[in-house]
């Protein structure tokens, strides 16, 4: 059975938001100030009043930071599979000289 969801209330880059979901509430909030770091953070540097532009902005720079570190996984997984495929061949080699 599911845990019933509980509201919690965040702000956002001086927005005040009540989110409802599943997830751990201290999480939500752990979300909220993230983005809303994120925000002040581009308000900052491109001095943008304007919270929509802020709002795709921050979004665009999360976004980019996902990817970076998606690619970075997809490069370690590829050269986990390489050593794996490796120790799979010296293995089978073993096997083969001791049999």
């Amino acid at each position: 059975m599911a845990k019933a969801s509980e509201e919690v209330r965040v702000v956002i880059y001086d927005q005040e938001y009540h989110m409802r979901g599943e997830l751990d509430p201290a999480y939500i909030q752990k979300l909220a100030k993230y983005l809303d770091g994120k925000m002040r953070s581009v308000a900052g540097r491109t001095h943008t009043v304007d919270s929509l532009r802020v709002a795709v902005l921050a979004a665009l720079n999360i976004a980019d930071e996902f990817h970076q570190i998606q690619a970075r996984h997809d490069s370690l997984e590829k050269q986990v599979d390489e050593k794996l495929h490796r120790c799979q061949e010296a293995v089978d080699q073993i096997l083969k000289q001791a049999g």
